[in-house]
């Protein structure tokens, strides 16, 4: 696990598990977390790396409904978590069988811990809706959560931190590997959340998982995601 400063007060944390990004922005008097990881011991260490940058109380937002995302949060409780209202509600119905595709496929590859760590994983949802766009101030600092429309689900969160032209882009972008398209994906939609990302005009992308890119990394992400779902 390694920290990344971004910007002055915006932080990322990757981690070699699923090659996952977890951001931090920190304002005078609250800082936001910015996904919680795949399981509670992941939450935990999250968390106590997160005192090692700052003692300010937390708020958290849950970029999409996929359960890397998610199923730390336990460890950082109480806190206000926010989210997309149809993240929400996806959550709440596809938890379980998310946990147990994903169990299953971590026994298959020799690694029974992450599989029990992933079960035993208590789901939080989210208590606050960001609706299309909110912001959110934490001390001196907004700090825009806004959804793009569908794209790698229908309830994506990305969020913007305009002093630092810095955007966390959760999943809508990958740096590691070609962007992931699941059943829940609306490729045909993708380019277009991109549109909306790329006119905040950002310096800096923090994907979901990868290293940080720039704005002619996304332009070529979404250039391929559009020749991928063309009309042959």
């Amino acid at each position: 696990m390694r920290w990344l400063e971004i910007a002055d007060g915006v932080f990322a944390r990757r981690y070699p598990e699923l090659d996952q990004t977890l951001g931090l922005v920190v304002g005078q008097e609250r800082c936001l977390v910015i996904d919680t990881g795949p399981d509670e011991t992941h939450g935990l260490e999250w968390s106590t790396a997160i005192r090692e940058i700052t003692a300010l109380p937390w708020t958290i937002v849950i970029t999409h409904a996929h359960w890397d995302h998610f199923l730390g949060t336990s460890p950082l409780l109480p806190a206000p978590v926010w989210a997309h209202a149809r993240c929400r509600a996806e959550m709440a119905v596809s938890t379980g069988a998310q946990v147990e595709s994903w169990a299953a496929k971590y026994r298959a590859e020799g690694k029974p811990e992450l599989a029990e760590r992933l079960e035993s994983a208590r789901l939080v949802l989210p208590d606050h809706d960001t609706g299309d766009r909110t912001t959110l101030d934490l001390g001196g600092r907004p700090v825009e959560l806004i959804h793009p429309g569908p794209g790698h689900t229908d309830n994506d969160v990305i969020v913007h931190i305009p002093d630092a032209a810095v955007v966390f882009a959760g999943d809508l972008v990958e740096e590691g590997a070609p962007p992931s398209v699941g059943e829940d994906s609306h490729p045909e939609h993708w380019p277009a959340a991109l549109d909306v990302l790329l006119a905040l005009n950002p310096r800096v992308v923090v994907p979901g998982h990868g290293e940080p890119v720039d704005a002619g990394f996304v332009v070529a992400q979404r250039a391929a995601i559009a020749g991928s779902t063309s009309p042959r």
